[in-house]
């Protein structure tokens, strides 16, 4: 009997964990064996988001829908700015497909730089690796990006204009996307634990960083160091490379380059910031 139950003992493994130090290294494998955990997350996030609302997922449509109207009368019609159209593509269909990637940009942006104290409970009472929270609130932006897309789609039925052979580019456009949300999430939920003014400042942020990207307008005027300065906004690239993808004209510039390696450097960047920091989320938290 005691042999049984020392060879039952010898068989149970035990996991020690320990806090790292310094620039420790990504581990980046375990987020797949919590695989079932991230989707997990990303259905919570999703059902909670629009759980006793009236109009559910509509607010999907509405919001960059409405959002469409309004640039189309301040910018388009009162103040008549001017852009650069496509084979006549009309200012709606302009606005709109930079509205998609922005969109997703700033729903995902704000939900992950607040994702770690909203789900403090969980960071105090059972161990899995944090980075698994703010990617679950970024890519939970997919189900309305999706929507939004259809949406899209309808529009430019509409219109009678189809896609080009450049919308094959459009998943690698959208993985960029996410990956800015990424980058700057993580970043802004690791201070957020430590600065709760953090989440105060989400907000404003989105909102300053919507005025200076291409969203209702082209900078058809900026060129030379401008140019580059301008491309230093990771969405201006990407902004760009939605119009190009989806309604033709002329390819993305070196200013997607610039922006994708300034996204590519934060997300890095960030990546060994968050895993510096996350021994401290549970006591801090």
């Amino acid at each position: 009997m005691r042999g049984r139950e020392a060879s039952e003992a010898e068989a149970v493994r035990v996991r020690e964990i320990r806090p790292g130090r310094g620039w420790v290294a990504l581990h980046l494998g375990e987020l797949w064996e919590y695989r079932e955990l991230l989707y997990f997350l990303i259905w919570r996030d999703v059902k909670v988001r629009y759980k006793q609302a009236v109009l559910g997922v509509a607010w999907a449509v509405l919001q960059p829908l409405l959002t469409m109207v309004v640039f189309d009368l301040v910018f388009n019609r009162l103040i008549g700015v001017p852009y650069r159209a496509v084979a006549g593509v009309p200012y709606t269909l302009f606005t709109y497909a930079a509205l998609l990637p922005w969109q997703l940009f700033s729903g995902s942006l704000q939900r992950s730089g607040t994702s770690l104290v909203g789900n403090a409970n969980l960071l105090t009472k059972v161990y899995f690796p944090r980075l698994v929270i703010p990617l679950s609130a970024v890519l939970a932006g997919l189900v309305d990006f999706a929507v939004a897309f259809v949406v899209f789609l309808v529009l430019m039925a509409g219109y009678h204009h189809l896609p080009t052979v450049n919308v094959l580019w459009l998943p690698l456009l959208t993985l960029l996307a996410l990956a800015t949300a990424l980058a700057f999430g993580l970043w802004l939920s690791a201070l957020n634990v430590l600065y709760r003014d953090v989440q105060y400042v989400i907000p404003f942020l989105v909102q300053l960083w919507l005025f200076v990207s291409p969203v209702a307008y082209e900078p058809t005027a900026l060129g030379g160091a401008w140019a580059v300065l301008y491309s230093l906004n990771p969405m201006a690239g990407v902004i760009q490379g939605f119009r190009w993808a989806l309604l033709g004209g002329p390819a993305p510039d070196t200013g997607l380059l610039v922006s994708s390696t300034m996204v590519a450097v934060l997300l890095v960047s960030g990546l060994f910031y968050f895993r510096r920091m996350e021994r401290v989320f549970a006591d801090v938290v």
